[in-house]
């Protein structure tokens, strides 16, 4: 079984995303000691791909700790192989980038054997609207747009939050604006139930299985359970400096646009228009 134990002690890019500076991990937790200096090239190229603990040198995902994730912290069985995009295969494993402080949302997603299939960038944002998520805690007030990328850097769906109150709700698009529907908060207390909306018509739901909302059953229009998403932990030692939500999608059956398009648009927002809030609520 891969854990944090099996990172080898040394020197690693600081956790807490401080450019240049190293952090010293002693095999099993990060220490008080630091070095400035230049981070190592496959070390800086883990930052930028994602959780180091889910990706490897070079930059490219450790297949054996994405593995882990999807089968021993979700919980999920190995699944048929898919077609290779974000679309078709069985399982997505979702893992926001590490950062000390959430000014720009940022998604690397996986398929179960840790390939690359694409990610999830909040694009559009001004720097004066940074600076104002930087010194409050005004998210659920602010719009949020974010483009689904595939593994070519090629957006695929356009996803955005408007800015809320009580109740969230998400518009997904295609690139060239065409509408697939909306993702619609149906209550804010409680167990938080999102439905999927057509031409104003239901088609299926995100329902979250405690108050709490870390793990989610998606269905379709008969309530029959279509996919899955279950909250991933990533250890102490990087949750002590970052508030980086990962998830894995497990898809139980193949599925049709738009209610396809949706159960991915929710797996990948889940974050951004639920968790936030949640946090409020909790």
């Amino acid at each position: 079984m891969t854990t944090h134990s099996d990172t080898p002690a040394g020197w690693y890019a600081d956790p807490q995303g401080t450019p240049n500076l190293l952090r010293y991990w002693d095999g099993a937790r990060w220490t008080e000691h630091t070095n400035p200096g230049q981070v190592p090239r496959q070390d800086a190229r883990k930052q930028q791909g994602g959780s180091a603990w889910e990706v490897g040198v070079g930059g490219a995902p450790d297949p054996a700790r994405v593995q882990h994730q999807v089968q021993q912290q979700a919980g999920v069985a190995p699944a048929g192989q898919g077609g290779g995009t974000l679309f078709t295969e069985p399982v997505l494993v979702v893992n926001q980038k590490a950062k000390l402080i959430e000014l720009v949302n940022e998604y690397s997603v996986f398929d179960q054997h840790g390939r690359t299939l694409g990610s999830v960038v909040e694009v559009g944002q001004s720097t004066a609207k940074k600076v104002l998520r930087f010194v409050s805690s005004v998210d659920q007030f602010l719009t949020h747009k974010l483009e689904v990328r595939d593994a070519h850097g090629q957006p695929q769906l356009v996803l955005t939050r408007p800015a809320k109150l009580v109740k969230s709700r998400v518009l997904v698009e295609r690139p060239s604006g065409e509408p697939l529907g909306e993702i619609v908060q149906q209550n804010a207390f409680g167990k938080i139930t999102f439905a999927f909306l057509y031409n104003g018509r239901q088609i299926g739901a995100i329902k979250a299985e405690n108050w709490r909302a870390w793990n989610f059953a998606i269905v379709d229009h008969t309530e029959t359970e279509i996919a899955r998403i279950t909250k991933t932990w990533e250890g102490l030692a990087k949750t002590m400096f970052t508030t980086a939500d990962n998830y894995v999608l497990q898809i139980h059956r193949q599925l049709a646009d738009p209610l396809l398009s949706m159960v991915v648009a929710s797996a990948l927002t889940v974050d951004t228009a639920l968790k936030q809030d949640s946090r409020g609520l909790g």
